[in-house]
């Protein structure tokens, strides 16, 4: 997600930017509620930044693979604070992300 920084601190405190970020892909994706995050893009050996989105009843939303890159680098970059080893749910609607509990039955 594009970020404006002046020289001194950021002027969006962290929760307003998760919000900002949650508010920003469902616009891109109106249909989904959590995006599944992950540099590990199943196409690819090597890291890539790669998410997938599903709606609120767990179903998978098609993304084009612009808005599957997109997505999760800005999602990466709000939360510089995870370790991007591992598999990362956003939820967009309490705008927080949380370690993927279960991946069965919906990929990597």
């Amino acid at each position: 997600m594009p970020e404006h920084r002046s020289g001194s601190q950021s002027l969006i405190e962290a929760g307003d930017r998760h919000r900002l970020l949650a508010s920003v892909l469902t616009d891109m994706v109106p249909a989904a509620a959590t995006f599944r995050v992950t540099l590990q893009d199943p196409s690819n050996i090597w890291p890539h930044p790669h998410a997938r989105a599903y709606g609120v009843e767990g179903n998978p939303i098609r993304l084009n693979r612009i808005q599957a890159i997109t997505a999760a680098r800005w999602i990466i970059r709000t939360h510089p604070e995870v370790a991007w080893g591992d598999v990362y749910d956003f939820d967009l609607s309490e705008a927080r992300i949380r370690a993927a509990l279960a991946t069965a039955g919906r990929g990597r």
